[in-house]
């Protein structure tokens, strides 16, 4: 039997422990360690949930690898490549590779009545994966891009919609600039709105069929800005980006040029970066809030000792060494630390889960471009936030637990 265990067993939750004086300082130690629980818990899951759905909705603008023309500048007046130059079926064939799709960009400007506001058109093709753009539908449907003839729609977001005031089905010109300087025209129709709450994305972009892209360029029927890759894991997004670029960024079209490959963190690095920094708050916060509980931990634990100074002599009077002493007292805490952690974990979690199916604290979409607090429950996060606190906090104890060294028999047997 383990000595040390079984007497941390009785001063926890023996009979004689419910009258002592330590007991008030001891649950506002637990209080403590439960409430840092639930922030670290709800802090973790908000931040990172926060970068998955703005992650997502970058993702879902520029995919997450493009294969471009290495001559290509940041304009969206791109040059084309031949879609024949990649070989989309050895692409596929990569482990983590779900999608593959052809896009064409170019700039223009978008008028409705007397407003006018500068758009880039994407052209899509039938290829194209919509899940993103569904999801975010608000009214209206998709552009249908399966005729023989190019078509005549346009998918707006809702905030160019309000801007220009234009609804659904009403009909907009877009004006473009081409190679020899004349402006061109295209007339559309206004078949969806969609909102994605990404306020700088939004304002940009338009979806038509990519053959008015390539009949704008003068491009014929295999040229295009690019393919789009979509990939399962972003965490395999560097690792990835790297096969894409060993079959495909060392290839050259017909004419010379050399194929560019680019990941999302490689086009937007301003986006990802300002998402990495959101890392940086929430490692305050577990700092704060596991400084808080081990400060609050270590006063229990020393008003503990006093209370058992009288226990400790009569321990040590009967041969017991300072460690196994002070094993007793971390098992006690460690009781207690359990405990907090039990609370904190049903706080947190249930929080959580309450915000995750309900939504019941909304944002403003204009300041944190999505219109409610995000969750990303993950178990392994608060797994990891458990044993963490749980080591940490102990760790802090040990050195206090010193105190029991300088406890001699005689005065504390005497001790009152």
């Amino acid at each position: 039997m383990n000595t040390e265990y079984f007497i941390a067993k009785r001063i926890t939750w023996g009979k004689e422990s419910k009258g002592n004086i330590s007991k008030p300082i001891v649950n506002i130690a637990i209080v403590a360690i439960a409430l840092g629980l639930c922030v670290m818990i709800l802090a973790v899951s908000i931040v990172t949930g926060f970068k998955d759905e703005i992650r997502r909705k970058v993702v879902g603008f520029g995919s997450h690898i493009q294969i471009i023309n290495h001559d290509t500048n940041y304009s969206y007046e791109s040059f084309p490549i031949d879609r024949r130059s990649v070989n989309t079926e050895n692409i596929l064939k990569i482990e983590g590779v779900e999608h593959i799709q052809v896009f064409a960009t170019k700039a223009g400007i978008m008028k409705a009545g007397d407003q006018n506001q500068g758009i880039v058109l994407k052209g899509v093709g039938t290829d194209f994966d919509w899940t993103f753009f569904e999801n975010n539908l608000v009214d209206g449907k998709k552009i249908d891009v399966n005729g023989k003839e190019p078509s005549g729609e346009i998918l707006l977001s809702r905030y160019l919609a309000n801007l220009l005031k234009i609804e659904l089905g009403d009909s907009i010109k877009v004006f473009f600039v081409d190679e020899n300087g004349k402006l061109r025209g295209r007339p559309l129709v206004v078949s969806g709105l969609y909102d994605t709450g990404l306020e700088e994305f939004d304002k940009l972009f338009g979806l038509v069929d990519i053959r008015h892209i390539q009949k704008l360029n003068n491009w014929n029927e295999n040229q295009v800005s690019g393919f789009e890759i979509m990939i399962n894991d972003f965490d395999n997004l560097d690792e990835l980006t790297g096969e894409v670029k060993n079959l495909a960024g060392y290839t050259y079209n017909e004419d010379g040029t050399k194929l560019k490959v680019e990941s999302i963190k490689e086009k937007y690095p301003q986006e990802f970066d300002w998402l990495e920094l959101q890392d940086i708050n929430v490692w305050v916060i577990l700092i704060i809030m596991i400084a808080v509980a081990g400060i609050n931990m270590i006063s229990s634990l020393l008003i503990l000792i006093l209370e058992r100074t009288t226990m400790i002599g009569i321990l040590k009077s009967l041969g017991a060494q300072n460690w196994s002493i002070r094993k007793i007292f971390l098992y006690n805490a460690g009781f207690l630390i359990g405990r907090g952690l039990l609370w904190g974990n049903i706080a947190g979690i249930a929080v959580s889960l309450i915000q995750f199916y309900f939504h019941v604290i909304p944002l403003d979409p204009s300041i944190y471009y999505i219109n409610t607090v995000p969750i990303n429950f993950n178990i392994f996060h608060i797994l990891l936030l458990n044993a963490g606190s749980f080591i940490v906090i102990v760790f802090m104890l040990v050195v206090p637990s010193m105190i029991i060294s300088k406890i001699t028999p005689v005065k504390a047997i005497s001790f009152k």
